[in-house]
C-alpha cells in the first residue's frame, strides 16, 4: 500500500483542484449516447481553479464526520483516489474488507490484510474508522450455511467472530455496524440464518458481545430505507427502544441512505432522526449514494445534488447526528452498476474523479451549517 504523508505535513500539491463541471458524468470520456455522459455546462468554476485549493469537505465539517467507504485494490493502485480520500474525508468505512466472507473464508482462519491496510491508512491521515459489519445475512463464507450447525453452535460461532474481530481492533475503531439489515422491506424481521438459528435475541447478544470486546467503541444498528417515517423505520425504532429498555449497549442508529431517485426524497428526514435521537442514541447517515437510470443528464445531476444536499442539511439540523458517510466517492468504483443494471452515476465524483453538482451541494450544505 502507498501511504501518503500525514495530513498535517502534506504538501499543497496533494490538494485536488476541484472545478465544478457537469461534463464527464461517470463515462470516462465516451460519447453521451454510448455512455450517458452529460454535456458540458457553463457553470462557474470553483475558487480552486483560480490557483488555491478550496477547503476540503473534512475542513468544513467541524466536529462532525464526513466519511466514505473505502475499497481495495484501488487504494493501492490509484494514486489520485488515495490523494482525494486523504484530503476530503475525516472518516472511512471499509467497503468489504471487514465483512465475514473476506475475513474468515475458512472457519477459524482469519485474514486481516485488507482491514489492516485501511486502518493503517486512516491512522496515517487522521481519520476515524467505522467498522462494517459484524452480523449480516449477506457475504457470508460458504461454510456458514443453514443446517450446518445447531443453534448452540451457531451462537458460539457468532460470539467468537465478534470477539475476535472487535478485539483485534479495540481502540482503533470509532464505531461498529454491529447488526446490519435486520428487517425486511415491509418492517418484519428479515428471515436470515441468525433469526432462524438464534431467534430475535441474536441482536441483543451481538451488541453485548461487541461491547465486551471493546467497551470504548460506539455500537450501531444499520439499515436501508429507514430515512423517512414508514413501516420499516417504525420497526427499527421499536427495536431500538426495546434494546435501550433492556440495558443493551447500543449507542447509535445508522441510516444507509441508498437513494433510488425514481422515488421522491423521503419526507421529514430530520424529524425521523430526532425521534431516534430522543431514545438516547446518536444517529448518522452511513452509506449515502443516489442512483438514477442512465444516461446521465444535467437534470438528473441537478436532482441528485438536491438529495445529497438535503441529507447533509437534515444531519446538521439534529445535534445527535454525528456525520454523513458516502458509499464510495467516485463513480469509477461504485457498486451501483453491478447491483442495479442500467443505473449508476450515484457518487459525488464522476469516473474521472471530477466533482459533480452533488459535491458542490454537500460543500454548500456544510458551509451553511457552520457556526
Amino acid at each position: 500500500m502507498r501511504l501518503l504523508g500525514t495530513r498535517a505535513g502534506s504538501s499543497p500539491a496533494l490538494g485536488i483542484v476541484f472545478v465544478l463541471a457537469l461534463a464527464g458524468g461517470c463515462a470516462g470520456g465516451a460519447s453521451p449516447q454510448a455512455s450517458g455522459t452529460a454535456p458540458s455546462s457553463a457553470a462557474s468554476p470553483s475558487p480552486a481553479s483560480a490557483g488555491s485549493p478550496s477547503p476540503a469537505l473534512r475542513d468544513l465539517a467541524g466536529s462532525r464526520q464526513v466519511g466514505t467507504a473505502v475499497g481495495l485494490p484501488q487504494l493501492d493502485t490509484d494514486t489520485k483516489y488515495a490523494e482525494i480520500l486523504a484530503r476530503e474525508f475525516n472518516s472511512v468505512t471499509p467497503e468489504n474488507a471487514m465483512k465475514w466472507g473476506p475475513v474468515e473464508r475458512v472457519q477459524g482462519t482469519f485474514d486481516w490484510s485488507g482491514a489492516d491496510e485501511i486502518v493503517a491508512f486512516a491512522q496515517a491521515h487522521g481519520q476515524k474508522v467505522r467498522g462494517h459489519t459484524l452480523v449480516w445475512h449477506s457475504q457470508l463464507p460458504g461454510w456458514l450455511s443453514d443446517g450446518a450447525f445447531t443453534g448452540t453452535q451457531l451462537g458460539e460461532i457468532l460470539k467468537n467472530h465478534i470477539a475476535t474481530e472487535v478485539g483485534r481492533y479495540a481502540g482503533k475503531i470509532y464505531a461498529w455496524d454491529v447488526v446490519n439489515e435486520a428487517f425486511a422491506d415491509d418492517g418484519t424481521w428479515r428471515d436470515t440464518i441468525w433469526l432462524r438459528g438464534l431467534g430475535q435475541g441474536y441482536v441483543a447478544d451481538a451488541f453485548r458481545w461487541a461491547h465486551a470486546a471493546d467497551p470504548g467503541a460506539k455500537l450501531y444498528i444499520n439499515d436501508y430505507d429507514v430515512e423517512g417515517i414508514n413501516a420499516k423505520s417504525d420497526a427499527l425504532y421499536n427495536l431500538v427502544k426495546s434494546l435501550k429498555a433492556q440495558g443493551v449497549p447500543i449507542d447509535g442508529v445508522g441510516f444507509q441512505a441508498h437513494y433510488d431517485m425514481t422515488n421522491p426524497f423521503p419526507t421529514d428526514v430530520a424529524g425521523n432522526l430526532k425521534r431516534f435521537a430522543d431514545l438516547g442514541v446518536e444517529v448518522a447517515f452511513t452509506e449515502l449514494d443516489a442512483r438514477f437510470k442512465l444516461p446521465v443528464t444535467e437534470s438528473a445531476l441537478a436532482q441528485q445534488a438536491t438529495y445529497y444536499g438535503q441529507t447533509v442539511a437534515a444531519c446538521l439540523a439534529v445535534p445527535a447526528c454525528v456525520g454523513v458517510t458516502v458509499w464510495g466517492f467516485t463513480d469509477k468504483y461504485s457498486w451501483v452498476p453491478s447491483g442495479f443494471p442500467g443505473e449508476g452515476a450515484a457518487c459525488l465524483l464522476d469516473e474521472n474523479l471530477n466533482p459533480k453538482p452533488a459535491y458542490r451541494a454537500v460543500e454548500e450544505a456544510l458551509m451553511a451549517g457552520k457556526p
